[in-house]
Order: structure tokens, then C-alpha cells, then sequence
């Protein structure tokens, strides 16, 4: 049986109060709808169609190819958004799965277990629904007294009575594809809201004889909806608990699991410490054995075994096994350190490959460099790649030292064995086993620093 889906994303959502669409808002790393993608697509949903319209653009760009597109002009409910789906879907036969774009804490599980029981009760139409404390804004599930659901009432139209059920519809539902479609060629606007609400397709279909059903969470929280920048955070504070207990529960130590963020991507391998204020993002992917933290931050980086990072920033690089970074270093986009790599306090390296065992220990800026296993570089060295018009990549190869507060003004190539003395600007290539002496040659005056300053106190007297 073919499955297929209609993903609601047509809404401005103006209590967010943002220039940003409230479905592309950020949850763990990833824009709320790109939640509801991944869960889908776990279903194995055949078909999807996206019903955008405030925007459009904008979401179209993010979803990309992952899903098919109906443009709903007038916002004129939720019915109204399913509807516009009819030439895409509406003479297909199979079940179809209708989710909202800001749910997400929704999981493939729950949707999988309705689909599951939609089928099992050969039902034409199943809602997913929530039981909680607080059911104030969302529409209430009418049930008859054989337990039954009768209607969907939304909550402006809810009388005193149906006010007080806690059983709310969580805008999750599965129908029968032709039915579905069948229904909304009937459906009415007779509404304060003056809409055509999805949820009196349940009430027409019930008056044809359809069996109408309705599959309740486990988990509440999967429910939550976000309107504003309070549910934002609220989702968010959700999520990175659950994130943070499914590593843990895989064999990852977290000290502090409070102050520890890791976004929905990001891969950790057994026996990984996180230290407080620690934070993961993007696809990260961390090798077992790492220490990592505190204060540290990795994005998009590839992570090996047995690295040790303290008090750093690592974005966009590959970082090799057992090598140590930081404290206080930055590693930038297009960086390598290859395995046994030391970059110590107060390093900037950026767009490099750094060799096995190559160490730079401090107070460096290594940019747009190769360089090989075994190299030293010294306290205070530059790579200058930048000539105010175009970047120039320093090569050092293998064993090379480069002493401490020396220039290499790139393009530039230091040679095998090669040794730059501390202090030299360096303008030329320095071949293999040469050394480098780039600097204004000593001199010392005998006396001189006396008279400097009798010279300097006569001055400050005048």
C-alpha cells in the first residue's frame, strides 16, 4: 500500500515575530521542518507534497528535492491547504499522512504505531491525539459514548463543556487517500473563523458510516507545536534532553549534562567525556576515547580517536587520532591535522594540512600552509598568505623547524630538514638542510644605554 504525506507549511506565523519563516527556526541544528522531513522519509513515505505559500521561496530552497510543492494563495485554513494538493494526489489510492511544520518533536515511531493502528481498524480517517494539562488553544477530541470519535471542535468554537476535555488533536492525522479528497468536496466554512478546517472532514465522513479513530501519544511532548519564541525554546530545551540521554545511554560521559548542547546530528563514540560548557554542532562526528572541553566548540568537524580538545573552537576541519588541541585554539574550515598533531595555546590555523607529529605549540597563525610530519613550529611564527589581493599557500616539508617570531611571507617553500632561525622574515625558499637567517644584524654600543637615558631625562626636564 502506497504511502504518502502533505507536510502544512503555507503559514506566516506572526506571533513569531520574525523576518524568518517559523518553519525554517532552528531546533538542535536543524530547521523545525527539516524535523519533520527526517521523520517522514523513516516512515517511508513514496510520496510527498509540501503546501507552502507565506514565503514560498524560501522553503522551496530548503526542502529542496525531498519533497513536492503546492502553492496555497489564499491562507484560508487547513482544509483549504489540503484541498490545493488535489491535482498532485487526488486520484491516487493509499493512505496519507497529514503533518504540520512545526512540530518538531514528533517522532517516525508515533506516526509509524497511527499508520499501524489506522490499518489494523480499517479506519477511513485516524487523528493523533495528547492528553494534557493544559489543553487551551488546541481543538478538542468529541468522543461518543461508546468511546468513538464524533468531531473535532477547535477551540474558538468549543462550547463550555467540550472546553474542559483534555484529550486535544495534535494536527496529525491518516486517511484514506480517496476518501480523504472524497470529504473535502463537501466541506463547509460555517465557522467564526470563517475557514475550512481538516477537521470537519472527520465529522463528514463519520455521517457517510466511516469508521473514524484516534491513536493517543505516549509522549506528550511530542505534541508541542511551536507559535512563538517561548515554544522555540521550550521544544529545543526538550530535544537536547533527549539528545543528550541517548548518548549517555550509548556509553558517552557528560559531566554536566545541563550545560552541555549537542544538536540532533552529531555522532559521539564510546567512552567520550564532555566537560561543561562543551558544544556540538552541525554533522559533527566525534571519535571514541576523545576528552572534550570545557569551553569548547565544534561544528561540522570530523573528530578522531583519542583527542583531546580543551577550550577551543574547531569548525569545518579533520582532526586526526590522538592529537591534542587547544587551550584557546581556533581551528578554521579547511583544516587537517593529521594523527599525533599537537596545536597548542593561542593558535589560528586555517585552510592547513599539518603532518603526523608536527607541533604548534603557541601563539601562532598558520594559514593556507602544507606542512609535513615531524615539523616544530616556534612561538609567535605567521604564515603571511594574504597580500591584500590573493591568498598564497606556504609549503614546509617533513622535519623542518621554524624558530620562534619568524615571517614566511608566502608563496614560500622551506625544504626538508630545513631550519628557519627565530626571528628571520622569510621571502625566499629555503632548500633542504639549509638554515635561514633573515634578520637585521646585532649590534651592541658600549655605554650607549646611559647616555640614552641621561640624554632622555634632560629632554623630560625641558
Amino acid at each position: 500500500m502506497e504511502i504518502m504525506a502533505i507536510i502544512l507549511a503555507a503559514g506566516k506565523g506572526t506571533r513569531m515575530k520574525s523576518t524568518t519563516h517559523k518553519v525554517l527556526h532552528p531546533v538542535c541544528g536543524k530547521p523545525m521542518i527539516g524535523h519533520i522531513l527526517d521523520q517522514l522519509e523513516e516512515v517511508n513515505v513514496q510520496r510527498l507534497v509540501t503546501v507552502v505559500g507565506h514565503e514560498a521561496d524560501k522553503v522551496k530552497e530548503y526542502v529542496g528535492e525531498r519533497s513536492e510543492f503546492v502553492v496555497q494563495e489564499q491562507l484560508l485554513g487547513t482544509g483549504h491547504a489540503v484541498k490545493q494538493v488535489e491535482p498532485l494526489l487526488g486520484q491516487q489510492t493509499g493512505l496519507t499522512i497529514v503533518v504540520n511544520s512545526d512540530m518538531p518533536l514528533l517522532t517516525a515511531a508515533s506516526i509509524q504505531s497511527m499508520l499501524h493502528h489506522h490499518v489494523c481498524c480499517h479506519a477511513a480517517a485516524t487523528v493523533l491525539t495528547a492528553i494534557v494539562d493544559d489543553p487551551t488553544g488546541y481543538g478538542r477530541i468529541v468522543r461518543d459514548h461508546n468511546g468513538n470519535v464524533e468531531k473535532i471542535v477547535e477551540q474558538k468554537d468549543c462550547t463550555p463543556s467540550e472546553t474542559e476535555i483534555k484529550e486535544i488533536n495534535t494536527g496529525i492525522f491518516c486517511f484514506d487517500n480517496e476518501k480523504l479528497f472524497a470529504a473535502l468536496k463537501e466541506l463547509k466554512n460555517n465557522n467564526k473563523q470563517n475557514e475550512y478546517y481538516l477537521t470537519d472532514v472527520m465529522e463528514i465522513m463519520r455521517n457517510r458510516g466511516e469508521s473514524i479513530q484516534a491513536f493517543t501519544l505516549q509522549n506528550k511532548n511530542e505534541a508541542q507545536g511551536v507559535n512563538d519564541r517561548v515554544q522555540l525554546a521550550e521544544v529545543e530545551r526538550l530535544m537536547r534532553k533527549g539528545i543528550i540521554t541517548k548518548h549517555m545511554v550509548n556509553g558517552v560521559t557528560i559531566i554536566d549534562p545541563s550545560s552541555v548542547y549537542i544538536d540532533q546530528d552529531v555522532v559521539i563514540g564510546q567512552d567520550t567525556l564532555l566537560y561543561p560548557n562543551t558544544y556540538l554542532y552541525g554533522a559533527s562526528v566525534i571519535g571514541e576515547g576523545c576528552t572534550i572541553g570545557p569551553n569548547t566548540e565544534i561544528k561540522d568537524s570530523v573528530i578522531g580517536k583519542h583527542v583531546e580538545i580543551k577550550q577551543s573552537t574547531i569548525a569545518g576541519a579533520n582532526i586526526g587520532n590522538d592529537t591534542v588541541v587547544g587551550p584557546f585554539a581556533y581551528i578554521r574550515p579547511g583544516t587537517e591535522l593529521a594523527s599525533k598533531a599537537q596545536v597548542g595555546r593561542f593558535v589560528e590555523v586555517k585552510n592547513t594540512y599539518i603532518g603526523e607529529g608536527s607541533k604548534l605549540p603557541h601563539l601562532s597563525y598558520v594559514g593556507d600552509a602544507q606542512i609535513g610530519k615531524g615539523v616544530n613550529i616556534g612561538c609567535g611564527v605567521i604564515t603571511a598568505n594574504y597580500d591584500g589581493v590573493n591568498k598564497h599557500r606556504t609549503t614546509i616539508e617533513d622535519e623542518a623547524f621554524i624558530g620562534s617570531n619568524s615571517n614566511l611571507i608566502a608563496p614560500i617553500h622551506i625544504g626538508k630538514g630545513a631550519y628557519v632561525v627565530a626571528g628571520s622574515t622569510c621571502t625566499k625558499d629555503v632548500k633542504e638542510e639549509e638554515m635561514a637567517i633573515a634578520r637585521a644584524r646585532q649590534t651592541n654600543k658600549e655605554g650607549y644605554a646611559k647616555k640614552y637615558k641621561k640624554r632622555a631625562s634632560v629632554k623630560k626636564e625641558k
